[in-house]
């Protein structure tokens, strides 16, 4: 292990516990404080990083990212793109997956 990784097995059950009612979670607090390394510990189909150049590119059209998508998909910093909300919301009444 990494000595500078610090486990986080009680952040980690307080995501784990909503995900199996809900189908959206968000994670938020303070910046540095471990966000995207924790939702890097779940494993998931898909992994968008907004502030990455190539995915906030992809996010040009969100609906075509985004479509096709199944299982945990994790989209890191998503307040760059406020304008997904809508769709998300759309994608997750109407695809069971």
């Amino acid at each position: 292990m990494d000595p500078l990784f610090l486990p986080r097995t009680g952040d980690r059950e307080k995501v784990e516990k909503p995900l199996k009612i809900f189908r959206v979670v968000g994670l938020i607090g303070v910046r540095q404080c471990g966000k995207t390394t924790l939702a890097k510990s779940f494993p998931s189909s898909l992994y968008f990083d907004l502030e990455n150049p190539r995915d906030l590119v992809r996010f040009d059209n969100p609906r075509i990212a985004l479509d096709e998508a199944e299982g945990l998909i994790i989209i890191d910093e998503i307040q760059r793109r406020p304008e997904i909300f809508p769709l998300l919301r759309h994608l997750v009444d109407n695809k069971p997956k």
